[in-house]
């Protein structure tokens, strides 16, 4: 695949996860919602991209790294793509190891009796989300700036 297009592909595509886990972490912080309204947001949302974005997660490290290959005679360009393939790995592993189990407890309540600690599992979703979101923007920041470096 030709270096344009590599590049291409991988800010777009870490654009689109950066900006996916930004706009949930500024538009949907569950803390004043009801348990129904979190059950049933939670729910629709994790339906809705649970098989989505650990897809397009992988494309975008994927794309990092070749990315980050095809830089190998740039020291700097390769190492930062490096650095933000890993900020991006970060995430995934993140979201695997941390979110996605929580994402299969919740898929069994019922939005009429939650569990009684449905708070504290809310609260540790919520700070993997966080972590996620860091991660993520960090990788894309990388993504970004080594591009534009190497365009230069």
């Amino acid at each position: 695949m030709s270096l344009q297009l590599v590049r291409f592909l991988n800010i777009i595509m870490a654009g689109i996860m950066a900006g996916a886990v930004f706009v949930i972490w500024v538009g949907y912080n569950p803390r004043g919602y009801s348990a129904e309204t979190y059950i049933e947001q939670q729910q629709s949302t994790i339906m809705a991209l649970n098989t989505l974005m650990p897809l397009l997660g992988l494309l975008t490290i994927i794309l990092t790294l070749t990315a980050s290959y095809q830089h190998k005679d740039d020291r700097t360009i390769m190492v930062t793509l490096l650095i933000a393939a890993g900020f991006m790995i970060a995430s995934g592993l993140t979201t695997r190891f941390g979110n996605q189990p929580i994402n299969a407890i919740v898929m069994t309540w019922d939005k009429a009796t939650p569990p009684a600690d449905w708070t504290t599992l809310r609260d540790q979703w919520w700070s993997y989300h966080i972590v996620r979101t860091i991660t993520t923007c960090c990788g894309f920041a990388l993504v970004v700036w080594g591009t534009i470096r190497g365009v230069a």
